[in-house]
């Protein structure tokens, strides 16, 4: 059973932002405030990168993470480490009840191969994170990494294989992490149509965050 905090009210919130259906957004979390993604409509993967705000070279390592939690998937209770062992932020709340780590970004190529050579040119997550990275300034194309997509459901089969499958998610849903330092968080709220990640219809979601 996933642990449910009491809940936080929009309203108190100090920063609160809508992503429109299929587009980035790129904001810092300071250390010790309480960063919300809200699944608002349903079904909506929101592919996430972290980095440390003082040193953008330190970054979300999935692998580090995993290997720690012993775990695929992320939930309550998950530590986010660093690629210098270092914790980034900590799952406090999970209403969903299972985040992806594996599935990685939507990308130009990953559409050529997976579905078509005509689905190349589609909006991508790769393409999100590229556009929000050169218009902030501080990052760049090599420090976009292995990210979490969460809210999406990609299971694994008995043979290894990754398959991506309707969303465990619904309207409302939410996960809220505590920021172990000051962190800049790098979303891209995927504008996939070629498989169920987000119901064959990407939607807006919403980022909150509480002192």
């Amino acid at each position: 059973m996933t642990a449910i905090t009491p809940d936080y009210h929009p309203e108190t919130a100090v920063w609160r932002h809508v992503i429109p259906a299929g587009e980035p957004c790129l904001f810092e979390v300071r250390k010790g405030q309480r960063l919300r993604l809200l699944d608002l409509e349903g079904n909506q993967a929101i592919d996430t990168l972290f980095y440390r705000a003082d040193n953008p070279r330190e970054r979300y390592d999935p692998q580090r993470t995993l290997r720690r939690q012993g775990k695929v998937y992320l939930t309550t209770g998950s530590v986010l480490y660093s690629n210098l062992g270092n914790p980034l932020l900590t799952l406090v709340a999970d209403t969903c009840g299972r985040h992806d780590t594996l599935g990685g970004a939507c990308s130009q190529e990953s559409n050529t191969v997976r579905y078509a050579h005509d689905k190349r040119y589609m909006h991508s997550c790769r393409d999100n994170f590229l556009c929000a990275c050169l218009h902030d300034g501080r990052l760049q194309k090599r420090d976009i990494g292995a990210n979490i997509n969460f809210f999406m459901n990609v299971p694994v089969t008995p043979e290894g294989r990754l398959t991506f499958e309707d969303g465990l998610s619904a309207p409302g849903k939410y996960v809220d992490l505590i920021a172990a330092c000051d962190v800049m968080v790098l979303i891209s709220n995927c504008p996939q149509l070629n498989n169920p990640c987000n119901g064959w219809n990407p939607t807006p979601a919403e980022v909150l965050v509480w002192n």
